[in-house]
């Protein structure tokens, strides 16, 4: 595999990872399998201690603080990273947040600050990571964000995440098309319903899940292996010709009415 896919001289940035059940997490380990060097984020004192064992598993060359609700963190991240480096060359987006009542609510019934929070977040947040890594690709580039079939369909108990899931798979477009020029690729992975911590926050998750085993038509479910993988060749020069795709990992999940 190592022949035929390679990382090797790569530099990546990862948001998001939070245990080792994290999408991130299975992603960053594909990435460092496959020979790139990486930074980590944790999000703030809290989540340290469970990430930094984790960065340093994968041999880290970076770990910073990344709370995008906090001023001006996003921006030192970069700054590091452009210090430390010099450029990047991929980076995934693998963060979300809506307030837990929000979340909960039918979607017209969510507040208004609740969905600019939740819009801020998990959408917006990427646009900003787009931006500031944009004079770090100098010599092209790929931005992976992560996303979910709710985007497209209405999905019980998704709620407010399926519109904000949906603006951020138009983000990726248009940021593929005003960045390619650049030689810069955007990519959406939507895996399908996966056991994480941001899972949890999901009413009746486990409802949801076997619902998805039901009808996958591999009558399985994708894990976060899987997703890493798709991560890992998405970010690699064997897929320089593909950009502004939202890529499925679900067991054909997403095919089925």
């Amino acid at each position: 595999m190592s022949e035929f896919l390679s990382l090797h001289g790569k530099r990546g940035l990862v948001v998001g990872v939070a245990n080792e059940d994290s999408i991130a997490w299975a992603c960053a380990k594909a990435f460092r399998d496959l020979g790139a060097e990486l930074a980590l984020t944790y999000v703030n004192d809290k989540a340290r201690p469970h990430v930094e064992p984790l960065a340093r598993r994968v041999g880290a060359s970076l770990f910073e603080p990344c709370d995008v609700r906090e001023e001006g963190q996003l921006e030192a991240l970069f700054q590091r990273i452009e210090q430390h480096w010099g450029g990047l060359d991929f980076l995934l987006h693998s963060i979300a947040f809506a307030p837990r009542e929000d979340l909960h609510r039918r979607v017209v019934d969510c507040s208004q600050a609740g969905f600019l929070q939740a819009m801020d977040v998990s959408c917006h947040s990427f646009l900003r990571m787009a931006r500031l890594a944009e004079p770090l690709m100098r010599e092209g580039g790929a931005l992976l964000t992560v996303s979910f079939y709710g985007a497209e369909k209405v999905v019980d108990d998704y709620n407010l995440m399926g519109p904000v899931k949906a603006a951020l798979e138009a983000s990726v477009r248009y940021a593929a098309a005003e960045l390619g020029p650049r030689g810069i690729r955007v990519h959406a992975l939507s895996p399908g319903p996966l056991k994480t911590r941001a899972a949890s926050g999901i009413n009746r998750f486990d409802e949801l899940l076997e619902r998805a085993r039901e009808r996958a038509p591999q009558d399985s479910l994708a894990d976060i292996d899987d997703v890493g993988a798709m991560a890992a060749l998405l970010v690699s020069d064997r897929a320089k010709t593909l950009t502004g795709n939202t890529t499925y990992i679900d067991a054909g999940y997403h095919i089925v009415g």
